[in-house]
């Protein structure tokens, strides 16, 4: 008896062995992500929810942390949108790791290609993946909610339609390389000014039908495997502890099946944040591993959420190339990718103004070449967007580079001045990112511009502005012209029209400037936005006329910034007034404004604009035909035949607006629904475009029903080459139809 019970003793210990030599064994596959979270100590599962420091990737953001006896290797996140952000150079090797800077956002938008944007981003997703990253921290997707927002040159539209395609785009195109993406920040972080404490005050039909639309168009059509919470608080709470937005809308509305990440910094209440849905605190701190710690052990935190937070890190950690062993190059092809960005440009810079048709060049011209920004040209603007490239074209050498003879005085002047200004330039204190250079432009008498339009055949403009993270823009000097600018221009007009020469402006800019004191001074306005390394090539293919610009605008351009309804709440450089906490737009931002953003307003106000919602020239012209609808149960097929009438090759943007009909809920003029750009049309080629539009995309938001309506009659479907042209229409009758959605993103202060 005594020997069996000794071998019975001797057998669980040695299963008890065994199954302890199983857990120690245990590694992380796609297929036993149950068995792991099982096997995980609490302190092992917190950790895995904070990020933490690491080297893999030199100038990398950040983060996730390795729990290496369990197999889960740490992953690499870095910044986004305008191409992977990641330090050049690293001790102990000659060899730089240059990524490529592509077009920022707001020009991709301006290319209403989404398709375009696939291509691009396929590109930039490969250079993730072959420098050792796991997740591109964009696309950046808040609205131009009002044009002094320091970072809109990241983000893509003032319209909820336009910005989620493209955003869904660019995720797809990344993603395509077994790459994740972060889209950010949600939501409503419309203002750089106090961006970590901000209250922005927001309907719920705002809310649903602007801020959240793009990001829930994103998520549904793009799927990106991470979202990033913004730092702001969003009617009183933060959005990082916001679990009706974070759980509620985004999971088991949307159907959101990612991480959620902070935005980089460290925020009391990270107890709160972890409930309400946040997987993973970046950058991390041992604070928030101890806050997070003590709440699982005194059951603040159950189990469960603890479990589900780790289950969701996981599921993202498997689907990694630091996962999968992927054996990266650090060797994309650069060159490859520089003609994809020159090529994105190209299809997307905007022609503004085309007088008397004095675009194209003939490309033989000598041309007199003005503005500090012809050689310190704006490729990207500053902070976690910028992108170490190796070379950013200039203006001068791009149009040398095309034939062009340059008055070289001239050009040795302003290269001459740009490098006293690299020496002793004005500075502004723009926080973590260091300093935002504002760029003074040189002075140039009217008697020196008089003799320099004697000697040249055409004045070419370029006129910059630089804006960034951190800091809003202001209206003096950079919304508006500055005093040297204006003068410049009336000069340079005076001079060159007295000799019937023309004056051409490139607008080199991050965000929309005020065009209508000025725009009748000059021949012909190119608008390249930022455009990227390899932008300044884009801006003279257009000059040339090999490239026929087809980009048409994805804001407004406002007559006046006060026109605009944002400006009475936004903190546009006045003074704070105010205790902390209490300062008007700087602690809290009123969006009184509502749904009344952009062309919703100035187009159901009739308020004249300086260049309207979707606006933009090509060198030939384009004719609408056969509009027509075709409604179903759940929406309608609109279809248009486009048909080039001039004698050049070229594409057109056809716009989709609906007019809802009368009754019900108070709704703007017309609004974006769809939107299709046809392929190269010779002249004389026709083609037709087919866009679907869905009884829920023409739903409007009932806050007292807490549901999306479709009302009932007759809707008017308007195809546009712009808000305000409209060149073809037809009507579709709908039924009411209903989708009740939770009433959990509380309400703005009164």
């Amino acid at each position: 008896m005594k020997r069996l019970s000794l071998l019975l003793v001797l057998m669980a210990v040695g299963l008890s062995n065994g199954f302890a030599q199983n857990k120690e064994s245990l590694t992380l596959r796609e297929d036993n992500i149950e068995a792991i979270i099982a096997a995980m100590t609490n302190e092992e599962k917190v950790t895995l929810l904070v990020g933490g420091p690491g080297d893999l990737v030199p100038g990398a953001a950040g983060y996730t942390r390795a729990i290496p006896r369990l197999g889960i290797p740490m992953t690499v996140l870095a910044d986004g949108p305008a191409g992977l952000r990641i330090q050049p150079k690293r001790e102990g090797t000659d060899q730089t790791f240059y990524c490529t800077g592509f077009p920022t956002s707001t020009l991709l938008a301006s290319s209403w290609d989404p398709e375009l944007v696939e291509t691009v981003t396929t590109a930039m997703g490969n250079e993730v993946l072959e420098y050792g990253v796991d997740v591109l921290l964009a696309p950046g997707m808040n609205l131009h909610r009002n044009p002094l927002c320091g970072r809109n040159f990241e983000y893509y539209s003032e319209d909820p339609l336009l910005s989620g395609k493209m955003a869904a785009a660019y995720i797809r195109g990344v993603q395509k390389n077994g790459v994740g993406t972060s889209a950010k920040h949600f939501a409503a972080n419309n203002q750089e000014t106090n961006r970590l404490e901000n209250d922005a005050r927001v309907s719920n039909r705002a809310l649903r039908e602007l801020y959240l639309k793009n990001f829930e168009i994103a998520v549904k059509e793009g799927k990106p495997w991470t979202v990033m919470s913004s730092y702001n608080k969003l009617n009183g709470e933060y959005t990082q502890q916001k679990h009706g937005l974070l759980t509620t809308v985004l999971r088991d509305e949307w159907g959101f099946d990612g991480i959620v990440m902070t935005d980089w910094g460290v925020k009391d209440n990270t107890v709160k944040a972890t409930k309400a849905g946040n997987d993973l605190m970046e950058w991390g701190n041992q604070v928030e591993i101890d806050r997070i710690l003590a709440a699982v052990n005194s059951g603040e935190i159950s189990q469960e959420e603890l479990d589900r937070n780790v289950r969701n890190m996981l599921n993202y950690i498997v689907k990694t190339p630091h996962f999968r062993g992927y054996k990266f190059s650090n060797k994309p092809d650069l060159k490859a990718h520089a003609e994809v960005a020159r090529k994105a440009a190209d299809e997307s810079i905007i022609l503004l103004r085309n007088e008397n048709n004095t675009l194209p060049l003939k490309g033989n011209e000598k041309v007199a070449l003005y503005g500090l920004t012809s050689v310190d040209f704006v490729g990207i603007g500053t902070g976690s967007g910028e992108v170490n490239t190796e070379h950013i074209a200039n203006m001068q050498e791009a149009m040398k580079m095309a034939g062009f003879t340059l008055d070289q005085n001239l050009a040795e002047y302003y290269q001459h001045f740009y490098a006293q200004q690299e020496t002793v330039q004005k500075m502004e204190r723009n926080n973590r990112w260091g300093y935002r250079n504002i760029r003074e432009e040189a002075e140039l008498s009217a008697r020196a511009i008089y003799l320099q339009a004697q000697e040249n055949d055409v004045a070419v403009y370029v006129l910059g502005r630089n804006a960034g993270e951190g800091a809003d823009r202001v209206l003096k000097d950079d919304f508006e012209l500055n005093t040297t600018e204006r003068e410049l221009l009336q000069n340079l007009s005076s001079a060159y029209h007295a000799l019937g020469k023309k004056l051409i402006v490139v607008l080199n800019v991050g965000g929309v400037i005020e065009t209508a004191s000025w725009k009748h001074l000059v021949d012909a306005i190119v608008l390249p936005w930022s455009p990227g390394q390899e932008g300044a090539h884009a801006v003279v293919d257009v000059l040339t006329g090999k490239v026929n610009p087809s980009g048409k605008l994805p804001m407004t351009f406002a007559m006046r910034y006060m026109d605009i309804p944002s400006s009475k709440n936004f903190p546009y450089g006045q003074s704070a007034s105010g205790r902390r906490g209490e300062r008007k737009d700087v602690d809290f931002t009123n969006y009184e404004e509502d749904i009344w953003v952009g062309y919703r307003f100035f187009q159901t106000n009739n308020v004249e604009v300086s260049y309207p919602f979707g606006y933009g020239l090509s060198y030939t012209t384009f004719a609408y035909s056969k509009p027509k609808v075709k409604a179903d149960k759940d929406g309608f097929t609109a279809t248009i035949t486009v048909t080039n009438q001039g004698k050049v090759a070229g594409r057109e943007i056809v716009e989709l607006y609906v007019a809802a009909p009368s009754g019900g809920l108070e709704k703007p003029a017309r609004e974006l629904k769809a939107f299709g750009k046809t392929k190269l049309l010779a002249p004389g080629e026709s083609e037709t475009l087919t866009m679907k539009v869905s009884a829920y995309e023409l739903a409007s938001f009932s806050e007292e029903r807490s549901a999306w309506e479709t009302a009932a009659g007759t809707y008017q479907v308007l195809f546009g080459a712009s808000i305000d042209d409209i060149r073809g229409t037809a009507t579709c009758k709908m039924k009411a139809q209903s989708w009740e959605v939770h009433d959990v993103l509380g309400n703005p202060k009164e």
